[in-house]
Formats: structure tokens, C-alpha cells, sequence
């Protein structure tokens, strides 16, 4: 089977050293930036897209894997958020069925009108969703909620379980969809490339156009791109860019950050995610299945540094742990914990007093006095739609010839009705390279083949962009990681050429790293 891969990263740079100028160029390779590369490379636009360190290394790999219209979001009454969330998550399923599938979500009912309040509201959930529904939602009896989440905590505050409510959402593995864009990205014609950082931005009223000073972090090397269209989709971290491009720009984000522990399956032992929709400080905690693991999270911490990779705090772990026990018969201790990790989201900035739980997850997008747009905010769910909108305002702006969206019903990178898992259409291919059979991580079911896969078509640089994104090993059992690094460092040198002392930086460097994910 013949599978189309991006050029190897020489030939990457020389074709930004052959294009004086793109149409558009994107800065930041997460949810929203590759969202946008893709939706301007399926409008014809000459496209390139620069990432600083690594696709989805930021927030975009650190959600809770959930495609969702948002529930909670429905209780404060924002009917319109939660219908276009809807939507999108319907479209998404569509274009993406080897990424994205229904995850059933019980809320367990303690007191005699939960499931009556929970049972109404997630049936207008179904409405808004219209013909795009994954799935109706239904009332349990007491007996089907325990045999459909034998896990959960008979007990509550002395209230006995009642039953629940049973509804779905979508689950997806996020770095996966992040590489599936860049993939897209590629087959559309546009380019995408990692570890090239944004040093510098000017806007040339000679030429009209934006000139960026962009360092190949792995060589120091520097070189300038043009941008008749620029995006700043670069998260947590869209004001530096902003005030790259206007030293006067005042900053638009307030950061917070979200907790998640990975937990052994035996925490849920079902097929089904719990919800905790209000918890004791009114924040949402979800129990979910994932890769045979169970993740539990989140919190909503409010953080003024923006550091690269985020530490959850004793007090959120702690916090996470205690929730989690009161729902679950066994309770969770720091000892199960077989990774922690945390990220940042992109909050877009209320009132001065208001907590980060109440600030608004929708987007905003906004142009600077040189036609710079900056987007930021929202979630992995619309990131399509943020993307359109962003393209749409550049076309209305007059920075680009119009052009329609595509991708409403465009089918992503290895998009198949055959089940090939997160690689779809690609799996056929990774079965035939040298060492398919051969498992590094017995907990994420990476083998020697995918690892090959990751530096051959998936522009894996290091052990990191294999293991934490290329393959999910570090956010399932970080310990495990650790122990396959060796093994995915030989590879990763062999396919790169790299001599025996980058191995042993390597090394060093993610075990450091992935030691941060440990508790013990």
C-alpha cells in the first residue's frame, strides 16, 4: 500500500527558503492553529504552518479527550454555545470516525429530583443536537445503573444511589487528531512544520504583507518568511505574539489550568464515563474510560506564569483524588496514580474579580492595526468553526481572495469506514514495517513499527513527540514510558541518523521529563 508523507524536514526548509511570501501563515500547531492551516489549504490558499516546539504540545494534547457540546454550559443557560458545540461535534464524528466515537456519560442521582432535573435537561441536550445526535439519552432504574457502572459509590453523603441518567458525548484522543490535521494539512498541499519558532514579527507597508523572523530551533539557523495573511493561533501564549507584532497590545488571556490523573482501569470497569456535574466548590469532574485506563479530572486553577509544561498542584491532586473517592466504591490513593499531568487553557479575560470557572470557554478573534488575526479561547470541539471564522474575517479584511469553506465535509487524514484504529486508512501500512509485532509500551500498545511511522510520516523529532503524542504512553503509565524510552530513542536515532551522544541527551532529558508525571 502506497502512503503519501510529508518531505523530510531538509526539504521542508528549503521550500520556506524557495516561497517569498505564503498566503497565509499560521503561528502555533495545536487545536485551533492546525484547524486553520487546514481550513485555508482546502480554500486553494498557499499555506504554512510554524510551530515552536511540537504539534499539540501545549494545552491541545492535555484536555480531558472529550468532543462535548458541554453540559455545564447548558445549566448556565447558553442555549447558542452549546447548539453550535453540538453541531460541530456531529461533524466531527462525521469526518473523523476513526478518531472520534459515542462515550456513553452516567450521572449518578442521590436525591429524589436528580434524575428528573438531569433527565429533562439532557433530553433538550439531545434537541439541540438534532439530526447530528450520537445517541438519545435515558433514564436508569437503580439496578441498570449499577450494572452499567458497577464502580460507582452506592453512597453519597449517607443518600443512597437512586439510579441516573444516561447520556453521550464524543471521546477522541486529542494529539491524535492534532497529527491527523497536520497530515490533512500536507495532503491538501500546505506545509506544517515543527521546532520553528517565531522570533520576530513585522509588517512591511511597502510590500503589504507580514515578514516573520523564524529560528529552526534545532540548528539556530535563522530565516525570513512573508505572510500576506498572519494568524497568531498560538493558545495561552497569543499576547507575546500580539506584542511582537504592537509592544502596546493589551493582554487578552487569563490562563487556568486543568488537572488530570490517570488512574489503572480497575477504577471504573466499564464502558461508560461518570459525570459529576456540581462538586463541592461547584466545579465539574469527569470519570472516563480511556485506553483501557481511567482519567479523572478536571479543575479550573487560575495561573498567572505560562509555563511550557505546566505542574499540577498537591492541593488539585488531592482535590481530584478525595471527588473521585466519594463516587467511586474503591477510592483512589497517590499510589494508583500512574501519570498526573496538567495544561493550560486560554481563557479569554473577564472581570478583573471573576474566577476562572465562570470566565467564558467561547472564542474570540481579533485583528490588529496591521491585519494580524489573533484567535484564541473556545476548545477542541469547534475548533473547525473557529478556524472558518478566522479564514472568513481574513477574506472581509480584503487580505484574501474569496474562497468557500470545505470543511463542513471534509474527510480527515486516513479517514476510512474500515476500523484501523487512530491510524484509519494508514494502519495497513504501519502493519507492514519492520517491527509491527515488537511492543515497546504494553500499556498504549506502541510497537517499532508506529515508532518508525511517527519519524517517517508524522514528523516525530525526539522520544517526547513519540511517546507523549505520537503515542499516548506517557499520559496512560508514565512510568512505562520511561522504562521504553531507550528502546525509542535506538529508533528514532536510526531513522534520523542521529549519532550515540543524541541518544544519550535524549535519554536525559525524558527522564527528567517524565519523572515530573509521576507521583511515586
Amino acid at each position: 500500500m502506497q502512503v503519501t508523507t510529508p518531505p523530510d524536514r531538509a526539504s521542508l526548509l528549503r521550500e520556506l527558503d524557495r516561497t517569498p511570501v505564503f498566503d497565509v501563515v499560521v503561528i502555533g500547531g495545536g487545536a485551533s492553529g492546525l484547524g486553520t492551516a487546514v481550513d485555508a489549504a482546502s480554500r486553494g490558499y498557499r499555506t504554512l504552518l510554524l510551530e515552536a516546539r511540537d504539534f499539540a504540545k501545549g494545552t491541545s494534547s492535555k484536555a480531558t479527550k472529550l468532543v462535548h457540546g458541554g453540559v455545564r454550559y447548558l445549566a448556565q443557560g447558553n442555549v447558542p454555545l452549546v447548539r453550535e458545540a453540538l453541531r460541530e461535534r456531529g461533524l466531527l464524528a462525521r469526518n473523523a470516525p476513526h478518531l472520534v466515537h459515542a462515550l456513553g456519560f452516567i450521572v449518578p442521582a442521590y436525591r429524589m429530583g436528580d434524575k428528573l432535573m438531569y433527565g429533562a435537561g439532557l433530553k433538550i441536550y439531545d434537541w439541540l443536537a438534532g439530526s447530528l445526535n450520537l445517541a438519545a439519552s435515558r433514564s436508569l432504574g437503580l439496578a441498570e445503573t449499577r450494572a452499567k457502572s458497577p464502580m460507582l459509590a452506592q453512597h453519597l453523603s449517607g443518600r443512597a444511589l437512586r439510579g441516573g441518567t444516561l447520556y453521550y458525548d464524543g471521546q477522541f484522543d486529542d494529539a491524535r487528531l492534532a497529527i491527523t490535521l497536520m497530515r490533512t494539512l500536507f495532503d491538501l498541499g500546505g506545509i506544517a512544520l515543527n521546532n520553528a519558532a517565531v522570533r520576530g514579527v513585522q509588517f512591511d507597508r511597502g510590500a503589504g504583507h507580514h515578514r516573520l523572523r523564524v529560528e529552526d530551533v534545532e540548528t539556530g539557523d535563522v530565516l525570513t518568511v512573508g505572510a500576506r495573511c498572519l494568524v497568531n493561533a498560538t493558545g495561552v501564549w497569543v499576547d507575546s505574539i500580539r506584542a511582537m507584532a504592537d509592544p502596546g497590545a493589551r493582554p487578552i488571556v487569563a490562563p487556568s489550568q486543568g488537572v488530570h490523573l490517570t488512574l489503572p482501569g480497575r477504577f471504573l470497569q466499564s464502558r461508560e464515563a461518570i459525570l459529576v456535574p456540581r462538586t463541592k466548590d461547584g466545579r465539574v469532574l469527569f470519570v472516563v474510560p480511556w485506553h483501557g485506563h481511567t482519567i479523572v479530572g478536571t479543575t479550573d486553577t487560575p495561573r498567572r506564569d505560562l509555563p511550557l509544561d505546566p505542574h499540577a498542584s498537591d492541593e488539585d491532586i488531592d482535590f481530584i483524588l478525595a471527588t473521585a473517592g466519594d463516587y467511586l466504591s474503591m477510592k483512589p490513593t497517590r499510589d494508583d496514580v500512574l501519570s498526573v499531568w496538567a495544561g493550560l487553557r486560554p481563557l479569554v479575560k473577564g472581570d478583573a474579580g471573576a474566577s476562572t470557572a465562570a470566565l467564558s470557554r467561547e472564542h474570540t478573534i481579533e485583528t490588529n492595526g496591521t491585519g494580524m488575526i489573533t484567535v484564541t479561547g473556545g476548545k477542541w470541539t469547534t475548533y473547525r468553526l473557529m478556524a472558518q471564522q478566522v479564514m472568513d474575517l481574513a477574506v472581509t479584511q480584503g487580505l484574501l481572495p474569496a474562497a468557500p469553506c470545505r470543511t463542513a465535509s471534509l474527510p480527515l487524514h486516513g479517514a476510512t469506514a474500515q476500523q484501523g484504529g487512530c491510524y484509519g486508512a494508514d494502519a495497513e501500512f504501519i502493519a507492514a514495517l519492520p517491527g509491527a509485532d515488537t511492543i515497546l509500551v504494553q500499556a498504549s500498545g506502541l510497537t517499532e513499527a508506529q515508532t518508525r511511522f511517527a519519524v517517517r510520516a508524522e514528523l516525530a523529532r525526539s522520544v517526547e513527540d513519540v511517546l507523549a503524542r505520537r503515542n499516548r504512553a506517557l499520559f496512560l503509565d508514565a512510568a512505562a514510558a520511561r522504562d521504553a524510552a531507550p528502546d525509542v530513542a535506538r529508533i528514532v536515532a536510526e531513522e534520523l541518523g542521529r549519532p550515540a551522544q543524541w541518544q544519550a541527551d535524549e535519554l536525559a532529558r525524558f527522564d527528567a521529563f517524565a519523572r515530573s508525571w509521576m507521583l511515586k
